[in-house]
């Protein structure tokens, strides 16, 4: 009984007392008639009603006092539900002078920052020697970062708080994204880390898009600046790849990778569950002003008609990708090369991915080589299609929900249909370290392909593994 809901033990008192007044009644009623019909005598009958009357009285007096405490509580419930939201509406009110503070504090550092980074520009326009122009780059760059960390920590309390419009407007998305990472750079080379990033297109116009560019380099500040807390050393890579183009959108995918000390399985699952800044984990807890902006970004990535992705291996690093489906501008090249397929025959290919942006590039990818496409957005399902379907190849993505691509390629290659087919089983991964490759192998993985996808290699794979149906 103790473990269990008063409002049950309640019930079951009450269900208690009713059995026992029933148990009652029938007994004075035997009482009676056996009076009656002279079986038993009257001063018996007097005692046995008697001892009866002696025990409802207790009972009464235990389920009255139990009524009673069960009223006590109430009346306590009742009172600690008013505190609770006395508390509330303390809090949220706290909340909104923290949020003006925050503001104005926001705007009296940026106000002096943005004087600093003018008179610097002017510095620059002066005649300085080689010496004096380093020096001043470095202070430029040092004054970015800050008014950087202070546009992220405004930025992300308004998103965090719902207050979400898109800013659409035509965006050369290389030449903000460069400036960006710039300033990204340099606080790379204040921890000794490499920094690399790349924009893959096959059109030099490609990222001339419609959209918030904004929002994009908030989610790309607050992934980067994580990154970098969480590598001590090794190398930060950034790759922003347009490589498929959908009638008037672009599908633009961002990849954020570092070697840093990664997660464990289990972190990776909860890490978009977490409040910024919230980790259980103690090695995290080492690194001052880590894991800001995550669950933000993810917020805003989702706004924008996105997914934020997550890879990681404890101890050898992380990678975060999310793709974007944006309009093209009106300047971008209104004919383009038309491209010579490179499969000749037909050529059907299971896709095994559960991102639908990520389908959506694979798909275009492959169709342009000629292959007609069939999507399984996790592992089980991979399965299902493969042994009720005839494919040429198998693209299998390794990380997906109820099954991944390890366990999906051992029940595939365990069915009557394989040992017959052969079917080429390629790995698709963003996790793309010498360990997953490995693993590939052992799991019967004929290939590896790693995110983002190279159209070349692509290619090669297509080449290497459909001989027989290709023009090359």
């Amino acid at each position: 009984m103790r473990g269990l809901p008063k409002s049950i033990k309640h019930i079951k008192m009450k269900k208690k007392l009713s059995f026992f007044i029933f148990i009652s009644i029938a007994v004075i009623l035997i009482i009676g008639y056996a009076f009656l019909d002279k079986k038993i005598y009257t001063k018996s009958a007097a005692a046995f009603l008697f001892i009866l009357a002696i025990v409802q009285v207790f009972v009464l007096q235990f389920f009255l006092r139990n009524q009673l405490r069960n009223d006590v509580i109430k009346a306590n419930l009742r009172l600690r539900v008013d505190e609770l939201k006395e508390s509330l509406d303390s809090a949220e009110e706290l909340a909104s002078h923290k949020s003006i503070y925050l503001s104005n504090m926001s705007y009296e550092i940026r106000t002096p920052l943005n004087t600093v980074l003018g008179m610097l520009n002017m510095l620059k326009q002066t005649a300085l020697n080689g010496d004096q122009t380093a020096q001043v780059e470095i202070a430029e760059y040092s004054s970015k970062h800050l008014l950087q960390l202070v546009n992220m920590i405004t930025y992300n309390a308004e998103a965090n708080k719902g207050n979400l419009e898109l800013n659409l407007k035509s965006i050369d998305l290389k030449t903000d994204l460069s400036k960006l990472f710039k300033v990204l750079e340099y606080q790379a080379w204040e921890k000794s880390l490499e920094f690399e990033y790349k924009f893959l297109s096959e059109e030099k116009d490609n990222f001339l898009v419609i959209g918030d560019t904004a929002k994009i380099q908030q989610v790309l500040i607050n992934l980067v600046n994580n990154a970098i807390k969480f590598t001590n050393a090794g190398k930060i890579s950034i790759i922003v790849d347009q490589s498929v183009g959908i009638d008037n959108d672009q599908i633009i995918t961002f990849y954020i990778k570092d070697t840093g000390v990664g997660m464990k399985p289990e972190e990776v699952k909860q890490v978009f569950n977490i409040p910024d800044g919230v980790y259980s984990n103690s090695i995290l807890k080492d690194y001052r002003g880590g894991g800001m902006g995550i669950s933000i970004s993810q917020k805003l990535v989702e706004f924008m008609g996105g997914e934020l992705k997550l890879e990681s291996k404890e101890n050898e690093g992380s990678t975060f990708y999310f793709s974007l489906q944006l309009k093209k501008t009106f300047n971008l090249k209104a004919v383009q090369e038309i491209e010579k397929p490179i499969l000749s025959d037909k050529f059907n290919v299971l896709v095994a991915e559960d991102n639908r942006m990520n389908q959506k590039v694979i798909k275009f990818l492959l169709e342009r080589q000629g292959a007609d496409c069939t999507f399984a957005k996790n592992g089980l399902e991979a399965v299902d299609l493969y042994k009720i379907l005839d494919f040429d190849m198998v693209f299998m993505d390794i990380y997906m929900p109820n099954m991944d691509g390890y366990e999906a390629t051992k029940f595939i290659k365990e069915t009557d249909k394989y040992l017959v087919n052969k079917t080429p089983i390629i790995g698709v991964s963003a996790s793309a370290f010498e360990k997953d490759i490995e693993k590939a192998k052992h799991a019967g993985i004929d290939d590896f392909l790693a995110k983002p996808i190279e159209v070349k290699k692509l290619k090669n794979l297509l080449v290497k593994f459909s001989k027989t149906k290709t023009s090359a």
